[in-house]
């Protein structure tokens, strides 16, 4: 048991790692080049995006409510809200900010129509005089720089709301149209237009005719409720009552307007909250003092009548006592009803404020009749005459009284110095916007870029599992004959290739095994001719095969230059381009393709026609000849069987190139003429299920895959489950 016990290799995570890291340094030029565009769109919009600039003020809350004596130790044990916390509410409030919104026009939204993307940094960049506009780049409907327009009133129906107008600058004026664009008020600067439900005022339009500007007018309540979400307020400190304001906006001069007016209403409606009772005192005695007058008068005009109708002015020295004592009680009783007011708004008659008022009331009041019958014991004349004094004497005194109040009360009203103050005024680091921040934008697009570019490469490398290592292949049950490197001298002269075109392509042979015969893929190449000559003593014939699980995977190289290779031995090989379809073998030889596989093989020639000599006289070739409508057919013909028999016997190797097997089924068939086949797999392209599916078609139409050749193999640091080691063995001189 111990023996088949499965061990972990502990070097297992380490070789995953590499294996990573080896398919990001494959993928690197395509990471470099996405990070590369990421950092570039970064770089734009650092400098194309609109900065924000953020105004600041301070407002300090004084504490009005005092401890207890001897219970701060307790206050501070239990704890208390905040003044700031509640005063920033109040700051927030709809009450405030709705003031500011008027007053700003916050819910008329003015923006100039720029060309897109680049107009608006392009407009903001513009240094002129006042009043100078900057010269129109492309379009006279774009604002480039300088215009102005001042908006003081906008009235627009119900459902335009939010809807943006087009504002037209004209010769004249303006020309306004609605979200559908139709026109629907024409003016000029500083007159107010109407039109139905729409109306507007341009209070100030600097502008080219012709340039464009986009008003959207916005309801009340979502200007408010927007400016709550953009002003910020936090106290400084814990319970230290300073408050720091702040907002944010693209116009840094609109920013401290708005962060001032926020200030200067929210001081104005504390000092209104502070200054109320005294203002409600004033407003009663002012509507109470004409009656007063008018009472006076009327006493006066009565006292001067009697006077003259008793022919009497003095009165008795006990008339006189009388008077003076119901003066000062009717005085008393007149202030205490000037009170009435108050006492009855602020408390309800079970309490013990309004009961202690109405008994000093009716104690007064009882007073008043015991000196009402006192004065009814004087002779009638001078009870009446006593009377009407009273009423002038008590009528003057409330009156100066009243007076006296209403002007303490106005340097009351006008002294009040609410419980908050504006510290510092809203300021605006011009200098320093808070956004955006260019080099951390710039970083973010790196950084995405990396991100990016890796995610997408793994993901690649996950759902294109191409074959990397050798054993994998040998997995599924096909020996790997030959590992053939990428070969930096083929890649140059397949762009050379590509370059040219096939049209052009130079009459001489190309291939790597003549251009560069000591490169490491022709040295493998060598390796895997010794493999095959071992092989072939066991085959049936001396007929190579070499096919593909798919396009593109370097079977049309590997069959040229193991031709070649072979060739380099003395040997006599037959290079056979049986791809009737896509073959370009001829290109890589530099030969003819006027006669080929497909004229023999439709009996248009013989085939000492299509047999063509090459640059080594052990090498010969047949090209694939004019394109098949039929190749399947032609295939399956008596000539090709016949064919492959008579060349077998003339040369020591026929290799015969074929199509992929994954994409058409002409290697099932060239496959029963053969005594070996070879499947070619690239690096990195092929993935085991495809490998697996070529066996088995072939393995179906009765084909056994003697080995497979990985090609176009890249070297990594160290290859998950596989590594390869190739050296370059070269002579040098002495």
């Amino acid at each position: 048991m111990s023996d088949s016990k499965i061990t972990h290799r502990p070097d297992e995570d380490e070789i995953d790692l590499l294996a990573l890291f080896g398919t990001l340094w494959d993928s690197r030029w395509l990471i470099a080049s996405i990070t590369l565009a990421f950092t570039v769109i970064g770089v734009a919009y650092a400098l194309l995006a609109t900065p924000v600039y953020k105004a600041t003020s301070l407002i300090q809350v004084e504490d009005e409510q005092a401890s207890m004596p001897g219970m701060e130790d307790i206050s501070s044990l239990l704890g208390s809200a905040s003044t700031a916390t509640t005063e920033i509410q109040l700051i927030k409030s709809r009450a405030v900010l709705g003031n500011v919104v008027d007053e700003l026009g916050l819910d008329v939204v003015v923006e100039p129509n720029h060309f897109p993307v680049v107009g608006q940094a392009i407009a903001r960049r513009f240094v002129g005089s006042d009043g100078e506009l900057a010269e129109p780049l492309l379009g006279e409907q774009y604002a480039w720089g300088g215009e102005v327009l001042e908006v003081s009133r906008l009235e627009v129906p119900a459902m335009e709301y939010g809807d943006p107008l087009t504002l037209h600058a004209t010769d004249s004026g303006w020309l306004l149209k609605n979200s559908k664009g139709e026109p629907v008020l024409e003016g000029i600067v500083g007159r107010a237009e109407t039109s139905g439900d729409y109306a507007l005022t341009v209070k100030e339009l600097m502008a080219r005719p012709g340039t464009t500007f986009e008003l959207t007018k916005r309801r009340r309540f979502s200007a408010i409720a927007e400016l709550q979400e953009d002003i910020g307020a936090s106290e400084v400190g814990k319970d230290s009552g300073i408050i720091s304001l702040s907002y944010q906006h693209n116009d840094y001069q609109l920013a401290e307007r708005v962060l001032n007016e926020v200030g200067n209403h929210y001081v104005r409606q504390n000092v209104e909250r502070n200054s109320a009772e005294a203002a409600k005192s004033l407003d009663f005695l002012r509507k109470k003092l004409p009656e007063v007058k008018h009472e006076l008068e009327t006493a006066e005009e009565r006292l001067n009548e009697f006077q003259i109708r008793a022919e009497t002015i003095d009165i008795t020295a006990e008339g006189e006592a009388i008077l003076e004592q119901v003066v000062e009680l009717e005085k008393q009783i007149s202030e205490l009803e000037i009170k009435r007011a108050e006492i009855e708004q602020r408390f309800r008659p079970s309490h013990p404020r309004y009961k202690a008022w109405a008994s000093q009331m009716e104690e007064l009041k009882e007073r008043r009749q015991e000196l009402d019958s006192r004065i009814g014991g004087l002779p009638e004349t001078q009870q009446e005459l006593v009377r009407l004094r009273r009423n002038v004497e008590v009528g003057n005194e409330i009156y100066l009284e009243m007076l006296s109040n209403i002007q303490q009360l106005d340097i009351v009203r006008a002294g009040t110095v609410g419980s908050v103050r504006v510290v510092d005024k809203a300021a605006v680091n011009v200098q320093q916007p808070v956004s955006p921040k260019k080099l951390l934008i710039i970083a973010i697009g790196i950084m995405t870029g990396v991100l990016f570019s890796t995610a997408l490469v793994l993901i690649q490398s996950l759902f294109n599992r191409g074959v990397e290592s050798a054993d994998d292949i040998e997995a599924i049950g096909i020996p790997v004959y030959a590992v053939l490197p990428v070969s930096q001298t083929q890649e140059a002269m397949s762009k050379e290739a590509l370059k040219r075109g096939s049209e052009n392509y130079p009459p001489k042979a190309r291939l790597l095994a003549t251009e560069n015969p000591a490169d490491l893929a022709i040295e493998s190449l060598r390796s895997l001719r010794t493999s095959l000559k071992f092989a072939v003593t066991e085959a049936k014939k001396n007929v190579l095969m070499i096919t593909g699980p798919s396009p593109r995977v370097g079977k049309s190289f590997l069959s040229a230059n193991l031709a070649a290779v072979f060739a380099q031995t003395q040997q006599k090989i037959l290079l056979i381009d049986a791809d009737m379809r896509r073959g370009y073998t001829h290109n890589t030889l530099g030969v003819g393709n006027e006669r080929g596989l497909t004229d023999f093989l439709s009996n248009q020639v013989q085939l000492e026609t299509i047999v063509q000599p090459t640059n080594d006289e052990y090498l010969h070739f047949i090209s694939r000849g004019s394109v098949a409508p039929n190749p399947s057919e032609l295939l399956q013909s008596k000539r090709l069987s016949k064919l492959i028999e008579d060349l077998s016997e003339k040369y020591d190797w026929v290799i015969i190139d074929t199509p992929p097997i994954g994409a058409v089924t002409d290697s099932a068939i060239i496959g029963q003429q053969v005594g070996l086949t070879l499947l070619t797999a690239k690096f990195g392209v092929n993935s085991i299920k495809e490998i697996e599916l070529a066996k088995k078609k072939l393995e179906f139409a009765g084909i056994c895959i003697n080995g497979c050749v990985l090609n176009a193999v890249k070297k990594r640091p160290m290859l998950a489950g596989y590594e390869y080691y190739l050296y370059d063995y070269k002579t040098t001189e002495s």
